[in-house]
């Protein structure tokens, strides 16, 4: 397994294969990608996990964290994860957080994250932002 950054566009077919099959092509692909940093697990050279993440100052929000179903369950997001947390202490962030789909709330508690209560729909999923709290160490 491994991690690297990746184009925008490299993004688009898992972000639309995994969490939005039934919504056009064009939906997954976001106006701001081109403001982010992409990320992307390769098992023998094939993309099977991405996300996307997008700085704000000392904020980074980060979107899309999608695995391909074959590959689930592996631990594969749990590293991006990991891998997304420490690139966010290395460029000085002090707060990271996502919409998470309410019923993945339990994932990113795992890492810390707690939801604030900020409940919306999109498309017919009910979504919660999350978030955590990095205290980074300046010397």
């Amino acid at each position: 397994m491994k991690i690297k950054k990746i184009n925008a566009s490299d993004t688009w077919q898992i972000r639309h294969e995994v969490m939005w099959p039934e919504q056009p092509f064009e939906f997954v692909q976001l106006e701001e990608d081109n403001l982010g940093e992409h990320f992307g697990v390769f098992i023998e050279d094939k993309l099977v996990a991405i996300v996307s993440c997008f700085i704000n100052g000392t904020e980074m929000q980060f979107r899309k964290l999608a695995t391909l179903v074959s590959y689930q369950g592996q631990g594969i997001a749990s590293e991006l994860m990991n891998y997304i947390l420490e690139f966010a202490k290395s460029n000085n962030i002090k707060k990271v957080w996502c919409n998470a789909r309410t019923n993945k709330k339990s994932f990113y508690e795992k890492f810390g994250m707690q939801d604030t209560n900020q409940v919306f729909e999109k498309a017919g999923q009910e979504f919660t932002v999350m978030e955590i709290v990095l205290y980074v160490i300046d010397l």
